[in-house]
This record gives C-alpha cells, sequence and structure tokens, in this order.
C-alpha cells in the first residue's frame, strides 16, 4: 500500500510541475505579446527611473546576443535540454527539493524562448537595467537564470556540507 501512495505522489507532484511549467510558459507568451504590441518600434516605459525600463528588442541569438547567426542550431540544442529536463523529472528518483523547482523553472524558461524561436525566428527581450550597461533580457531568461544560480548556490554548499560531514566521520573513526 505504502508503494502505491508514493506512486500516486510523484504522481501528482509531476503534475504539478508540469502544470507549472504550462503556466509560466503562457505567462512568457503574454508578456512577449504585450511587448510587441505596445513597445515595438520606439516605445519605451521607464518603471523604476535609473533602475529598470522596458524596451522592445529582438534577439537572434541566445543570452547576450551570442550565436545570432545560428537560430536552427540554438533551437535544437534547447529543444534536447528541454527533452533532457523532462526526462529528469520523470526518471530522476531521490533528487534534492532544489531541483524540483529549479528543473521546472529551467524547462518553462527555454521553452518560452524556444518558442519564440520556431514562431518569430527570433526571441523577444524587453527588460532594460538602467544602472549599468547590460543587455536587454525577458522573463524567461529570469526563469532559466535564476535556476541556474539556485542549483550552483545549492551545489557549492552541498560540497561544503559533504566535506564537514567527512571530516566528521574521519574524526569520529580516529576517536
Amino acid at each position: 500500500m505504502k508503494h502505491n501512495k508514493s506512486a500516486v505522489a510523484k504522481g501528482i507532484k509531476l503534475a504539478v510541475q508540469l502544470c507549472a511549467i504550462a503556466l509560466l510558459i503562457l505567462i512568457d507568451a503574454l508578456i512577449k505579446n504585450a511587448v510587441a504590441a505596445h513597445l515595438r518600434g520606439d516605445g519605451h516605459v521607464t518603471l523604476i527611473p535609473g533602475f529598470i525600463g522596458l524596451v522592445y528588442a529582438e534577439n537572434t541569438g541566445a543570452a547576450f546576443s551570442l550565436f545570432s547567426s545560428s537560430t536552427a542550431m540554438l533551437s535544437v540544442f534547447t529543444a534536447v535540454v528541454l527533452i533532457a529536463g523532462i526526462i529528469l523529472l520523470i526518471v530522476l528518483k531521490n533528487k534534492p527539493r532544489i531541483y524540483d523547482i529549479c528543473i521546472p523553472l529551467l524547462i518553462a524558461g527555454g521553452a518560452g524562448n524556444l518558442i519564440d524561436r520556431i514562431f518569430r525566428g527570433y526571441v523577444i527581450d524587453y527588460i532594460e537595467t538602467l544602472f549599468i550597461s547590460f543587455p536587454v533580457f525577458n522573463f524567461a531568461d529570469c526563469l532559466i537564470t535564476c535556476s541556474c544560480i539556485a542549483v550552483i548556490i545549492y551545489l557549492i554548499w552541498d560540497i561544503f556540507a559533504e566535506h564537514k560531514r567527512s571530516k566528521t566521520a574521519g574524526e569520529k573513526s580516529d576517536g
């Protein structure tokens, strides 16, 4: 009976993650469509003076417009990463909880930008930092970046925690 409860709980968790992915992709698409409708051309909106604004930009590349002449290659690479992420969600057992959050964020962000690349031939970027010179980015980019930073912080923390555990275990075996 316990095995069935565990399988049901995992199924529910996966369903929630997939719904969250779909919702985040929808939010990304709605924002991009609103930006395209209202800011295409010379439109610019300052949200917080000297800090952040909105501006319409078309990005045919990846982060910082890298690989801008390789949209097809980027699309294939992104699709492979998204498939791998979905497989990880389904197959990976006993993964850290942070992965349960970060993998769906990464999938949603990657899918949002992939949809743009496939249907538009470019990604709509619109968030502009006004306090530093930084490339314009979008909500999907934020999802990708935040999930990657969270996983990196977790991995660094885990390395230190593992080092501390092994050091403590070594001291116990010496004593």
